[in-house]
C-alpha cells in the first residue's frame, strides 16, 4: 500500500513538472555529435521516468514470481500437514476411546497459569 502511495506521489510530481515546464526548450546532442534536436525539457525527463519504471518492473518480476511459487508450495504443504494431523487425531481417538480437546484456534491465546 505504501508503495502505491509513493508511486502516486511521484506521478503527481511529474505531472506538475510537465505542466510548469512546457515552454522551456533543451537541445539534445546524440552520440558522436551526428544529430541535434530541440525539444521541451519535460519530454526527456518523462521518458527517463518511464524507462526507469519499466526497468524496475522487469527486474522485480522474477523474484515476485519466485515468491508466489514458494508461497503456493508452502501453503499446499501446510494443508497436507493439517490433513495428516486430523487423521492422526482421529486414529488416536479410536485407539483410546476418548475424545481429545479441540485444538486452540489461531489468534486466541489462553491465559498462562500463574504460580
Amino acid at each position: 500500500m505504501i508503495r502505491l502511495i509513493i508511486v502516486g506521489i511521484l506521478l503527481l510530481l511529474s505531472v506538475a513538472f510537465v505542466l510548469q515546464n512546457q515552454e522551456q526548450e533543451v537541445t539534445l546532442r546524440y552520440f558522436f555529435g551526428l544529430l541535434e534536436d530541440s525539444t521541451p525539457v519535460y519530454k526527456p525527463i518523462l521518458a527517463g521516468f518511464v524507462v526507469g519504471l519499466l526497468v524496475a518492473g522487469i527486474l522485480l518480476f522474477p523474484p515476485w514470481i519466485r515468491g508466489r511459487i514458494e508461497l503456493r508450495r508452502k501453503t499446499r504443504a501446510l494443508q497436507e500437514a493439517e490433513v495428516d494431523l486430523e487423521r492422526l487425531r482421529q486414529s488416536l481417538e479410536k485407539l483410546t476411546g476418548r475424545t481429545l480437546p479441540p485444538p486452540p484456534r489461531e489468534g486466541s491465546q489462553e491465559p498462562a497459569n500463574e504460580r
